[in-house]
């Protein structure tokens, strides 16, 4: 009996262990695919992703805003049946996500984000997002940046440093939400942001996603894998 009672802890013990510290979902299109992990620091953002994701709603939504060294924007519930040439941007869900700020998490290139309007709280989209592509900076145009578009805006050494070497889009810290990155296919965001667009910015060939919730197997896979890495908001 009492071997058996062990051998159920044992094996409770190493399932509670073996439970994923994060959420992840997959972003597929024709120009490839990523996955990207969510961040627990946003746990409003990250639950509603994850409730829409798992609902199906992105499913057919464009990347319907792409700039070449900024960001690939999607989620506008009105870009499913887009015409060709219509003007995407303005659709939402009826409701907004409030800000989450947090001072760790920043624009380095491959984050995920909410897109949002001018409202003054800052309060996300319920549905739009973007994908951080940027570009490396110096450090005068960090310096630049900081005072011209940042409002004097310290920028913290350890993400000067990301952004001089991996890149990213600074002016954004502390007015768009960070709500998670990319851990695996971020080749797929320098692809769409490479691709041809018309004035305003839609991708002339129409670029659809799907989007699913990872497994609790393969996103316990993955963080093993990510062990060890340094820096990373686990």
């Amino acid at each position: 009996m009492k071997n058996s009672l062990l051998l159920v802890l044992v094996f409770f013990t190493l399932g509670v262990a073996a439970k994923p510290k994060h959420s992840y979902v997959r972003i597929k299109t024709n120009k490839g695919e990523c996955v990207v992990m969510l961040y627990n620091q946003t746990p409003k953002h990250r639950d509603n992703f994850l409730k829409l994701a798992k609902e199906g709603f992105y499913n057919g939504t464009l990347f319907h805003r792409v700039i070449n060294e900024f960001m690939i924007q999607g989620g506008d519930p009105d870009s499913k049946t887009a015409a060709a040439g219509q003007q995407l941007g303005s659709g939402d869900l009826g409701y907004k996500v409030d800000a989450e700020f947090r001072d760790s998490l920043f624009h380095k290139k491959g984050v995920l984000a909410a897109a949002r309007d001018n409202n003054p709280e800052k309060a996300s989209s319920a549905s739009q997002f973007y994908l951080v592509q940027g570009k490396k900076f110096t450090d005068e145009e960090l310096d630049k940046t900081r005072m011209s578009r940042m409002n004097g805006r310290v920028i913290p050494e350890s993400q000067r440093a990301v952004y001089k070497t991996l890149g990213g889009t600074p002016h954004l810290d502390g007015n768009y939400t960070v709500y998670g990155e990319i851990v695996q296919g971020i080749t797929m965001v320098d692809t769409i942001a490479s691709v041809a667009t018309s004035p305003d910015n839609r991708p002339v060939e129409d670029i659809r996603m799907e989007v699913s919730v990872l497994k609790k197997s393969e996103a316990r896979r993955i963080e093993k894998r990510r062990l060890g890495i340094k820096n990373s908001p686990l």
